[in-house]
Formats: structure tokens, sequence, C-alpha cells
């Protein structure tokens, strides 16, 4: 029994020697260790440059011509919130970014055509960030219209069409609203203001606070933030280098090539009609989001205008 015990002794003061040296060890390295970090500078721990700042915020702003008043503390404040969001929200920024590559062109001339501010475009952003999609009030579309605001400026729906979807006719629509609102109020920055909250809350709180000016109004949190949050995304999206968006021109989504036939009669299935002219269901609807259903009736022989994709601008899937 007594050398099993002396062999127990042996490698219970051996792995205590192995211990001691390797807190010798550690307590030699991690100085060194310690010391190296507290020497490397921000650049070589992000060599990536990547750096939190507050972004710098142009120090004269507009929007569609109208001053935005800056030296009054408030707004500066409510600007800089959406310009540090906006900056921040990477992932929907560079979204709008990209997707503004296809659809201002198709935006821009028709506001022209309407003797609107080009900055509206900007207002459409805000909205949807340029997507189909469907708000919890029931707004739908790029310019997310009501239903009833929407048939008010003579956009089609109904359980086979539903126009809101359709980029020119809503932004027409758009268009219409907004000059009417610009007379009823007398500035674009009012008329932008009521796209969100409404001409008749608006007017409520013309009444109620005796001012006709955005700036000067005490508004519920998303109206308050929205004309900012709009210009925000101007001026972050007309130098989006200074706010670190490196996106080249190459990288903008490219606006959709087509060509136009008129349908005056029932569609039946519109798969089948679809593939008469060499494209799968999914591409037609991809063109025309506004055809809400896979047939359409058309007992007037209404007649509409059917965006088919250029020959060889989309590659098809087999």
């Amino acid at each position: 029994m007594k050398p099993a015990n002396n062999n127990f002794v042996h490698l219970v003061l051996g792995a205590a020697a192995t211990l001691a040296l390797s807190i010798i060890t550690v307590i030699v390295l991690v100085p060194d260790i310690g010391f190296t970090l507290a020497n490397q500078t921000a650049d070589d721990i992000f060599p990536q440059q990547y750096k939190i700042v507050s972004p710098k915020m142009p120090g004269y702003m507009e929007f569609a011509g109208e001053v935005v008043p800056l030296k009054n503390f408030e707004v500066w404040e409510r600007m800089e919130r959406e310009f540090i969001v906006n900056t921040y929200f990477h992932s929907s920024t560079i979204l709008a970014v990209k997707r503004a590559g296809r659809w201002f062109p198709v935006i821009e001339p028709i506001l022209k055509r309407n003797n609107i501010p080009d900055d509206f475009k900007y207002l459409c952003l805000a909205e949807s960030n340029l997507e189909n999609v469907t708000s919890p009030s029931g707004a739908k579309g790029f310019w997310q219209f009501i239903e009833s605001a929407a048939e008010k400026y003579n956009l089609e729906i109904n359980s086979q069409i539903d126009e809101r979807y359709h980029i020119e006719k809503s932004t027409q629509a758009a268009c219409d609203y907004l000059n009417d609102a610009y007379q009823m109020f007398g500035t674009w920055s009012m008329a932008a203001a009521s796209y969100n909250m409404g001409t008749n809350g608006i007017e409520n709180q013309i009444e109620r606070q005796k001012s006709n000016n955005y700036y000067n109004l005490m508004l519920g949190i998303e109206t308050s933030r929205y004309l900012p949050r709009i210009i925000a995304l101007k001026y972050i999206m007309q130098d989006r280098e200074s706010y670190g968006f490196d996106i080249t021109r190459d990288e903008l989504y490219a606006p959709l090539k087509f060509y136009e036939i008129n349908l005056d009669s029932s569609v039946t299935d519109f798969a089948d009609y679809a593939a008469s002219f060499g494209l799968d269901y999914k591409t037609l609807k991809l063109y025309n989001p506004w055809l809400r259903d896979n047939y359409l009736s058309n007992r007037t022989r209404k007649v509409y205008k059917i965006k088919i994709p250029e020959h060889g601008s989309i590659e098809l899937i087999d």
C-alpha cells in the first residue's frame, strides 16, 4: 500500500507544479497583452474606419422652395432626429437609394407635368420606401392612398383592379391631391403635412392653434416627424457619399423596359394570357401589380394598358 501512496503524492505535486508554471506564464504575458491593447488606436481596432458619429446636417435647407427655419432649436432637433435615424437605418436607406434608380425616372416627369415640386418624390419615398405595401389603416401602394381618397382622385378599385398599385396613375392622383391641398393651405409644407394627416385634420389644427405654418403647429408625433423625414431623405440621398452610403450608379436598380398593349376585353386566365406573350404569370403581375386577380371581367370593355417586358430585358426562368 505505501508505494501507491507515494505515487499519488508525486502525481499531486506534479500537477501543482504544472499549474504554478501556467499561472506564472499568464502573469508574465497578460500585462504585455494589456499594454498592446492600451496602445492601439481606433484605426487599429477598426481598420474599416467605422465610427459612430452624429451626421452633419446642412446649415441651410429647403423643401419645395420653402426655407426650413433651422434657427429654431425645436425644428433643428426635430430635423436632426431624422438625419440620425435615416443615416443609421442602413438597410432601409440603401434600398431607398437603389429603388429610386428605377422609380424616380417614372415619378419625376409626372410631378413636373403637374407643376408639383420635384421634392415630392421624397414624400413618396417616406410613404412606402417605393414598395407596394399596405398600411395598418388599409392605405396601399407607393403613394399610400386609402380607398376613399383613391376613389375621389379617380383610381379604380374593385376585387380585380386596384389602381393604387399603378405607379403612373397613382402618381397622377397624388399630384391632383397635392395641387388641391396647396390651393387650400397656401404652402407646400402644409400640403405635405395634410398628405399625412388629412385636410380636415390640418384645418382643425389651424383653427385650434391659430397658425397656418407647419413649423409652428403642435401636431401628433407622426405628422411632426413627417416633413423632417422627407427633407432628411432628400439631403441624404442627394449627397449619399457624405453620409456613408457608398453605392455606385451601376448598383442602382434599373428602370423597367417594356411596351404597352391595349386590353379592351375580358381575360379568363391571366396565366394563359401571359403565356401568349411568352411570359409567366408572375412576370406579368410584376409589371402590372394593379391586376389583383387572375382574371378580368371587363364587362364595359374599358381600355387598359398592359405592360409587356421588352424582348431580352428580363431573363425568364424555365
